[in-house]
């Protein structure tokens, strides 16, 4: 519920009037309008934004503010410090706006816009895509369509990467800036100032204090190098050197076994370079252990070079090649890769001085809410506890401002899909067989093979599987774990049909088109009942 007060009202049948018109606003709830306390009492969904409700009433002549949840002061008065300029900030950034209050964001670096515009999501999807249009003409599956060694030329890919970047950091990051009054941009490291508030230091040393009703905390995360002998002395590339790469490696060493080491593995693969992956454990370790099976087939047949359980001992580098030692044997390479996690970047903020607790790596505790141990501190993105992917970051981000400017909103990721870009890519959402077991729920599983799914026998590509786990009790979906050609956009369907909480039999019954990927969903949910090997093509 929140509360707007009125002036201007010289009847009750201007009160009737206000409430009629916010009526007619889908998003609201419930309105209470009083002529005697000059105030609307109006209830909303949780991420509705109090624009359009000042608007409504402005548009009847008279003027509106809004109050914070119980009364109290104005969200007009109420200053918002965000620290970092990433996704979770922008969004948190917009929708506070929205709400009425006055947003400054504290951003270190030259460039705004944080990891995913630009060396994170957009970037690797520029690299993944060119890398897989050039095995495609190296490597196809149909007859009559001659394969030839693609020309490439890494620096012009490079270069037109780059612009992408830029012109998005322009248009989704620079442009909100320089269009939004209420959002203020202050270059510097910032800090949390012990009797509130934040301090920031610009690049000259000089010092500033921002006085903050809230905070957000939106630093995101780096690279994790590990403790290794003789890594921190040598060339090492992060995720970061490797995407915007201008030449390519003879050979390129990767250690790291999950998303991103993967999905650059494959991509540096299918450019040209010879690609060895040195893994701690198994691939994609943490997923379902099929998941990590057969896409290391996958990567083997394409030429990957894959050390499974195989820990680097020691790392050196005379000025032209990498030497790493493990157990197994002595490994060289041109260049090598370090991508075995992230790591918060919280380490400078200064969080004790105002009560912000973190768990052991660093990321500051937040509750479904996004709030810290701190009431009038946030947290949302890759900095906080919550898992490491940016549409989550900015849910996040959105939420926080609801709450920050006296709303009530949580954050589900019950149903959150996860995707790794590989081909074929890997999708999962909701629970494993193995997360089912640690959660002590009863399960029943399906796993359908990909060849029994008629688009992928049409377009000659039947590496990989869909596989359901529903509850043993009632069928409800629990999860799905997808290794096939556009997982990424299948989960969806799985992640929605989770959220309604749809049985497979309820699943399995729905129209499906064909010939499509996604059916494969329906066809691994028809298997729970029976053989979908002796139904004839798209089979109801």
């Amino acid at each position: 519920m929140k509360i707007y007060s009125i002036q201007g009202m010289s009847c009750a049948g201007c009160a009737r009037a206000i409430e009629t018109a916010l009526n007619t606003i889908p998003e609201v709830i419930s309105v209470q309008v009083s002529f005697a306390d000059s105030t609307a009492q109006v209830s909303t969904t949780e991420l509705f934004s109090n624009a359009e409700v000042i608007t409504a009433i402005e548009a009847l002549n008279y003027t509106v503010q809004l109050q914070g949840s119980g009364g109290g002061n104005s969200t007009a008065e109420l200053q918002i410090v965000i620290i970092g300029s990433g996704s979770a900030a922008f969004s948190c950034a917009i929708k506070a706006a929205e709400n009425a209050a006055q947003v400054t964001i504290v951003e270190a670096s030259e460039t705004i816009g944080g990891c995913c515009v630009n060396v994170g999501c957009v970037p690797s999807k520029i690299l993944i895509r060119a890398a897989h249009l050039a095995q495609q003409q190296r490597d196809n599956p149909f007859a009559g369509l001659e394969n030839h060694e693609p020309l490439l030329d890494r620096a012009i890919l490079a270069r037109q990467q780059q612009l992408r970047v830029d012109e998005l950091r322009a248009a989704k990051y620079q442009h909100i800036l320089d269009n939004n009054a209420a959002l203020h941009l202050v270059k510097g490291r910032a800090h949390l100032a012990p009797a509130g508030g934040v301090i920031v230091t610009d690049s000259e040393g000089r010092e500033q204090h921002l006085a903050a009703d809230k905070i957000l905390i939106a630093t995101g995360s780096t690279p994790t190098i590990p403790a290794i002998p003789g890594l921190s002395q040598t060339p090492y590339w992060t995720s970061t050197e490797a995407l915007f790469a201008t030449q390519l490696p003879e050979h390129l060493l990767v250690l790291g076994s999950s998303v991103v080491a993967l999905e650059i593995a494959q991509a540096y693969r299918r450019l040209g370079s010879k690609v060895t992956i040195v893994a701690r454990h198994t691939l994609l370790s943490c997923q379902d252990p099929e998941l990590g099976a057969q896409l290391a087939q996958c990567l083997v047949g394409e030429g990957i070079d894959i050390l499974i359980n195989t820990l680097a001992l020691s790392v050196s580098h005379d000025g032209q090649q990498f030497t790493m030692q493990t157990a197994k044997a002595l490994l060289h390479a041109d260049k090598l890769l370090i991508s075995t996690g992230r790591q918060p970047n919280t380490e400078a903020l200064n969080l004790a001085a105002q009560g912000v607790a973190t768990d052991s790596a660093g990321a500051v505790q937040v509750d479904r809410q996004m709030q810290s141990s701190n009431a009038d501190i946030y947290a949302a993105g890759d900095c906080a506890t919550m898992p490491q992917y940016v549409y989550v970051a900015a849910a996040a981000g959105s939420r926080a401002a609801v709450n920050m400017t006296g709303g009530e909103a949580q954050l589900d990721l019950s149903s959150m899909p996860a995707v790794i870009f590989t081909d074929p890519q890997v999708a999962t959402v909701g629970l494993s067989e193995q997360r089912a077991v640690e959660l002590e729920i009863a399960t029943h599983s399906r796993t359908l093979r990909l060849e029994n799914v008629p688009r992928a026998l049409a377009n000659f590509q039947t590496a990989g599987f869909v596989k359901l786990v529903c509850d043993a009790q009632s069928g409800r979906l629990l999860g799905a774990q997808i290794l096939a050609e556009n997982a990424s956009e299948m989960i969806q369907t799985a992640a929605l049909a989770i959220t309604h909480k749809m049985t497979v039999t309820e699943l399995a019954n729905q129209l499906f088109p064909y010939l499509t990927m996604v059916e494969g969903i329906k066809l691994c949910a028809q298997t729970f009942t029976k053989d979908v090997s002796e139904l004839s093509c798209c089979a109801g």
